[in-house]
């Protein structure tokens, strides 16, 4: 499972370990994707989203039906 979110569109961000004797390691910085599904009255079915928590925050502010909208204008698949 690739680590994106389909709202904001997060990736993984990318640095260093860092250890107490100051060597340096690298690391991956994933966001945190959930696996979500919610019912689009529009669409008349359910939908199952790969979003990161500040996409399921998007989504309670802004609504499904406007978040789904952008989503296929944007040309992703549902």
């Amino acid at each position: 499972m690739a680590a994106t979110c389909q709202v904001t569109g997060a990736i993984p961000g990318f640095g260093h370990n860092i250890s107490h004797s100051h060597r340096r390691t690298k690391r991956r910085f994933d966001p945190n994707i959930q696996k979500k599904k919610y019912f689009v009255p529009s669409l008349r079915r359910s939908v199952t989203l790969q979003l990161s928590a500040k996409g399921i925050k998007v989504i309670d502010a802004r609504g499904i039906e406007s978040v789904v909208k952008d989503l296929l204008a944007r040309g992703e698949k549902i």
